[in-house]
């Protein structure tokens, strides 16, 4: 049976920043909740199966994006208003609008926090970009003469070795901007590069605590202690590399045809670099020692580059005419022409250029699936495989469905219903859950992430296509699970 939850532990770092649809964690089984306190359970209700169709079609509609041309925020955006009008209905009609209200305000709330994370995140990755970071480290590679299949191996890895730090989500942002730099308008490369990054940087997330949201759930909730994560490394690391391997193999050897040129780093490049790595050590300080929110890290951080940007701009007048003299010092003509174009560095700007329509998306995937959370959905399905299933193949299958309806309620389930399963079936299903998602483009933060930061470039059927291989490497994951850790299946917490 389910039962009320105190969700105030579940407080922590959103892993990347994907970790987007925390915001529903405190109302998907809420129905769970509201049932043992007198609430509605709608599972079999007219207003129920019509939202279940709305988000159906709406998602129907994010998958066709590449067909449609459509943004993916406008038809979930719009199945939110639904579904939550229906419950709105359904509870003014009960008599008990204040409870419909409640969710409703709890959801956005907590969506708001990791909104702000990602905001912030992309405003540093823009600010960056602005700079010319990307612009360097792609003339850098170009210089260097790797091969697609290079950069590919070279973007993979680092994705894997990063995300347990800094997690996935901002990893694959971060390695999707260097591979869009360096092959730009490439779509077949991007496409398998992309893929690449996702895979990996979710492999990479799943047996760290920091590195997604899903472990850090299951590290929060004590049962499992922090170095027991790295019971995953082999596994997550088998994950990773099959597929890499297969895909590989259809990457031509051919060198990227930009031409080679040097980038000078605009002024403060090196510093928002730094900065940005103090604001994530910011964010997870809040977490791990102050036991606050990590959103509030990364606004303090968001303040840290707008005092940097103000000491930009009061020392822009200076700063060019040091490069004025420079130049005329050594007859550089050209970039003594150019000093006239150079604008102060603004920080909202860089705001304004984050990805909105991601954003928007994940506030409308938020409320839907917290919608037919509230309904008692995901409770009612979540129950049904533990009840009739053995736990192995519950966690396995759980794993595959977090591909499309995302790996944070998924595991909130779980930990919800505190199913009786040894200490090995937790770390099967924070496997699953953190590698599962790799199966879709839709299935992780960092997959949504991407599709829209590499937009028409990595797509959702650019994705499926090597949705067979990256099950292959979802399979072996898990029997390496099951054969390498297979004590801890014995042993109950």
């Amino acid at each position: 049976m389910l039962r009320p939850l105190d969700i105030s532990q579940y407080r922590f770092l959103p892993g990347g920043a994907g970790r987007i649809l925390f915001a529903i964690l405190a109302l998907l089984f809420a129905p769970g909740a509201l049932a043992a306190t007198g609430g509605l359970d709608l599972t079999g209700s007219v207003a129920g199966f019509i939202a279940l169709t709305i988000f159906v079609l709406a998602y129907a509609l994010v998958m066709a994006e590449e067909k449609l041309h459509m943004r993916k925020s406008k038809p979930v955006l719009v199945a939110a208003g639904i579904i939550w009008a229906l419950i709105g209905w359904v509870y003014v009609q009960s008599g008990m609008p204040d409870e419909a209200e409640h969710a409703f305000r709890h959801t956005l709330l907590e969506f708001t926090e990791l909104m702000l994370f990602l905001l912030v995140a992309m405003t540093y990755i823009n600010a960056m970009d602005e700079r010319r970071v990307f612009d360097a480290l792609r003339a850098w590679m170009v210089r260097k003469g790797f091969s697609y299949r290079q950069l590919f191996w070279i973007t993979g890895v680092l994705a894997f070795l990063i995300s347990p730090i800094a997690d996935n989500l901002t990893t694959a942002l971060l390695m999707c901007a260097v591979v869009t730099k360096v092959a730009e308008g490439d779509k077949p490369f991007i496409n398998v590069a992309c893929i690449n990054i996702v895979v990996a940087a979710n492999a990479g997330g799943a047996f760290s605590p920091f590195g997604d949201i899903t472990t850090l759930m299951v590290w929060q909730a004590g049962l499992i202690h922090f170095t027991e994560f790295f019971d995953l490394l082999i596994p997550s690391l088998i994950n990773y590399l099959i597929p890499a391997v297969v895909m590989s193999l259809f990457i031509k050897s051919h060198k990227p045809s930009g031409v080679k040129e040097e980038v000078e780093l605009k002024r403060g490049a090196r510093r928002i670099i730094a900065l940005f790595l103090l604001t994530v050590a910011t964010a997870v300080a809040c977490h791990s020692v102050l036991h606050l929110p990590p959103v509030l890290g990364m606004m303090t951080g968001l303040g840290y580059l707008q005092f940097f940007g103000y000491f930009l701009r009061r020392t822009l007048p200076r700063s060019l005419e040091k490069k004025r003299r420079h130049y005329l010092r050594r007859g550089d003509d050209k970039r003594l022409s150019q000093l006239g174009s150079i604008v102060p560095f603004d920080v909202f700007n860089r705001v304004a250029r984050a990805e909105w329509d991601t954003l928007l998306f994940f506030y409308g995937v938020v409320m839907c699936v917290g919608g037919l959370g509230f309904m008692g959905y995901l409770g009612m399905l979540s129950e049904a495989l533990y009840t009739g299933w053995n736990a192995t193949w519950a966690n396995i299958a759980l794993g595959i469905i977090s591909a499309v309806v995302d790996n944070i309620p998924v595991m909130f389930a779980v930990l919800t219903m505190e199913p009786e399963m040894s200490h090995g079936h937790w770390l099967l299903i924070t496997l699953t859950a953190g590698v599962g998602g790799s199966l879709l483009s839709i299935g992780s933060a960092a997959g949504v992430a991407l599709m829209g930061q590499a937009r028409g470039l990595y797509t959702f059927m650019g994705h499926l296509k090597w949705s067979p291989v990256i099950a292959l490497g979802y399979i072996a994951s898990v029997l390496a699970h099951l054969w390498l850790n297979a004590e801890s299946f014995t042993v109950f917490n």
